[in-house]
């Protein structure tokens, strides 16, 4: 306690720098510790289900014309026969979304709301419980039409929600009815859900799919196995299942072989390539950002050290052993990383808004959670490492201090902890030089489409009626250039079909299925047709469609299309009639290949699109300048001609960026670690030169006297920094380059690391060093020879 009470009354002591040290750590701390509180919140996604060590998610996964596919989604039927199979299983449970971020109006109030709504069968809380607020899940999940909300909605809702309906916007005279409120999801699970509707409603809101046991394959499906079972035993019931009940010979026929594979829920997050490439390019920058700190608080004690030796050694001649000065050391480090988690709390509470936005979640959820141990840890270690490396550095001042000034340069430890802080900015800055190029060119490359001038309207909601007024009526606007309507939007995926040829029992390939658009869609969003014509417009029932150059590619090994694709016919998948099973479809031209998705994450297949002429659920529109008073007036015009309904103007390109939030955050995250490891060098970098001219003051005193320039003084005392400045910057931009290479592994477009990036970076982490240095030396070369001299 004595100890610690020194080193309170010693925060702001003169010569040792103690605000500078607190600073720096405290800086340093904060982010570190944001960024290890988020890799610790990946790796505990859905760690907070009960047994959540015996839950499993199925994934289908199957082998077709040599190709692998393998996804987290099964067809609806399989679960049951799988739990029916397996004796191990004790309880199994799928659900499908169908709704995300949807409008919905309450019966009783007409108040409209939003939230993502999922279809689930009756077992849903048998596997993935939530704690109930009121309600039976199982007994609401089995009666058709009811729901199950959370309780963040039944707040926004208010009162007494039980028994209230309510219909979503787009399936109008379908109410639902609340039966029960369950504890909201927390943010870190694979699941996101506001409202669970009963799977047995399902025929109310599309086709009902739930007994298929190939195809429609949308469900995310997971099983509760009892203690002790192992995955040679699933794997066992799974064979017993599809030999027992699918159609084994049937597929077979057509070149495919079907299975299922088992993933321990909580390990499916972390097994995505993405999320386990970004925790680990997030612990290394948190390292390196503490590291720094660490190293920079250790330079400044050093650099201190030539105030305290005649402390050190009164200490030593009253009998004070190494042991003793360990204690005081590691008191006084204690104290000062107190006070910087102080700040380190403050500049967290002050940032909050910024730090959500490059988290994704709130900082409760990031810090007041099982990752608190990892928070407590890093700070342990940092206290010990710096206490013991500080205690090593007084420990070692000799009694004879006492008796005679010493001064002792300690170069080499100077020079080698500026060795780390200076290849820590090397390598963010290069980091963030190759970050913010890719960004660029993701933001700003042309996906095969043009998007600049483009909005788009969600009319799912509005009957056919109300969809063609909205096109007429929008089309008047002078600010329009062209309207088309589309199912899917091509910055997001597509749902994916199978191909056959007449007369051929195989399964060729899985396209990605675009479904229905409109006249004149591929003139309005600028996709050339590069074989053939458009669909021949204004017909009822087309039996025609259009196919993207890379089909035509895919088809080469199944059939010898010399004369072109046009006019060919093939079966699609999925788009059966009443009176027809995979009917025929006529290819009526090629279109060029466009990006489906976005480049981090571009769906790979050949697309399909099929002709409707009435309105389909997306109007598309094309302005001569779309401005903001543009997408004001559209958006007033459909506030008046559909009150009812939300319906909302959005630009492609702003859609468009939302595909690259991730990117974006992660640069941010990367600059801000930049700027941070940056003003803990400066302060380094001040301390270390203010250091050195103190302590050669006399020498570059007589060297001036001897006629030595400003030039001369600065190349003696730039040239120790620069013979290590630049093996530390190789270092660090050899690093970034590392780096570099993995994090672009998952874009499907990717800049070069050209070289001029890291020299560029290499450069820059350069001049400032010489820039502070210089300035810091070149001041004290105008001071008077005569004053450094008086004390000789």
């Amino acid at each position: 306690m004595k100890n610690i009470g020194i080193a309170i009354r010693s925060l702001f002591k003169r010569g040792q720098h103690n605000v500078m040290k607190i600073i720096s750590l405290g800086i340093g701390l904060t982010i570190g510790l944001v960024l290890i509180a988020k890799v610790h919140f990946e790796n505990t996604y859905d760690n907070f289900y009960p047994d959540g060590d015996r839950i499993y998610r199925v994934y289908e996964k199957f082998f077709m014309n040599g190709e692998v596919g393998d996804h987290g989604q099964t067809p609806a039927g399989v679960i049951p026969l799988l739990k029916q199979e397996t004796p191990e299983i004790e309880a199994a449970t799928r659900y499908t979304y169908f709704r995300g971020n949807s409008p919905f109006t309450m019966s009783d109030n007409k108040h409209r709301l939003k939230a993502t709504f999922i279809l689930a069968d009756s077992c849903l809380f048998d596997v993935l419980p939530r704690p109930m607020l009121i309600g039976d899940p199982k007994q609401v999940l089995s009666q058709p039409m009811y729901v199950l909300v959370s309780d963040e909605i039944a707040e926004r809702i208010g009162g007494n929600v039980m028994g209230k309906r309510f219909e979503i916007d787009d399936a109008p005279g379908q109410a639902l009815t609340i039966g029960g409120v369950f504890k909201k999801l927390p943010d870190n699970t694979e699941q996101s859900y506001d409202i669970i509707v009963s799977l047995s409603s399902i025929s109310k809101f599309m086709w009902d799919g739930t007994h298929m046991l190939t195809g429609n394959d949308r469900y995310q499906s997971y099983v509760k196995v009892s203690p002790g079972t192992t995955e040679a035993q699933l794997e066992a019931g799974m064979r017993q299942m599809i030999d027992k009940h699918f159609p084994v010979n049937d597929l077979k026929k057509a070149g495919v072989e079907l299975t299922f594979t088992f993933h321990k829920l909580l390990n499916v997050h972390m097994e995505d390539d993405m999320a386990k490439r970004m925790a680990l390019i997030l612990s290394f920058i948190a390292f390196v950002l503490i590291f720094t700190a660490v190293m920079n608080y250790i330079l400044i004690v050093i650099s201190s050290i030539v105030n305290r030796t005649k402390e050190m050694a009164v200490r030593k001649c009253y009998g004070a052993s190494g042991k003793d000065i360990q204690g005081m050391a590691l008191s006084e480090v204690g104290t000062h990383v107190t006070v910087a988690l102080v700040l380190v709390v403050l500049l967290i509470l002050g940032f909050q808004g910024i730090i959500k936005e490059l988290i994704g979640t709130g900082v409760r959820s990031l810090f007041l959670s099982t990752g608190m141990w990892a928070i407590c840890l890093t700070v342990i270690v940092v206290l010990i490492s710096t206490g013991i490396a500080t205690g090593w550095f007084l420990g070692r001042i000799p009694v004879a201090a006492v008796f005679r000034s010493i001064r002792e340069a300690r170069r080499l430890w100077k020079l080698g902890l500026l060795f780390f802080q200076f290849t820590a900015i090397s390598f963010l800055a290069s980091l963030l030089l190759v970050v913010g190029k890719q960004y660029d060119h993701m933001v700003n490359d042309h996906p095969g489409y043009n998007p600049e001038n483009l909005a788009y309207v969600y009319i799912g909601a509005v009957d056919s009626t109300g969809r063609a007024k909205l096109i007429e009526e929008t089309q008047r606007l002078p600010e329009v250039d062209a309207i088309t309507t589309c199912y899917n939007l091509p910055f997001w995926g597509a749902s994916g079909n199978n191909v056959y040829l007449p007369g051929d029992d195989r399964e060729l390939f899985n396209i990605a299925d675009l479904y229905d658009v409109g006249n004149d869609y591929l003139n309005v969003l600028e996709i050339p047709i590069v074989e053939g014509q458009y669909f021949t417009e204004n017909t009822t029932s087309s039996q025609e469609i259009l196919v993207s150059r890379d089909f035509i590619e895919y088809m080469k090994p199944f059939a010898d299309w010399k004369d072109g694709a046009v006019g060919k016919t093939v079966q699609i998948t999925g788009h059966d009639t009443k009176s027809e099973s995979m009917p025929l479809f006529t290819i009526r031209g090629v279109f060029e290949n466009f990006r489906l998705g976005s480049i981090a994450a571009e769906d790979p297949r050949a697309k399909i699109m099929f002709y409707t002429k009435g309105a389909a659920q997306h109007m598309v529109i094309r302005y001569h300048s779309l401005s903001s008073e543009a997408l004001r007036k559209t958006q007033d015009l459909m506030g008046q001609l559909i009150p009812d309904k939300e319906l909302n103007v959005i630009s492609f390109k702003s859609e468009m960026l939302e595909g690259y939030t991730s990117s974006r955050k992660f640069r941010d995250s990367v600059m801000i670690g930049g700027i941070v490891t940056l003003l803990i060098v400066f302060i380094g970098l001040i301390g270390y030169t203010n250091d050195e001219v103190n302590r050669r003051r006399k020498e570059m005193a007589i060297r001036k006297i001897n006629g030595a320039t400003v030039k001369d003084i600065l190349h003696i005392f730039l040239k120790d920094i620069i013979t290590m400045a630049l093996p530390a910057i190789l270092l660090g931009c050899g690093i970034a380059f590392y780096i570099s290479q993995k994090w672009q592994e998952q874009f499907s477009e990717k800049i070069q690391l050209s070289w001029y990036l890291f020299v560029g970076g290499g450069v820059l982490v350069l001049t400032v060093i010489l820039a502070v240095s210089g300035y810091n030396v070149f001041r004290t070369t105008h001071d008077n020879p005569v004053n450094n001299l008086k004390s000789e």
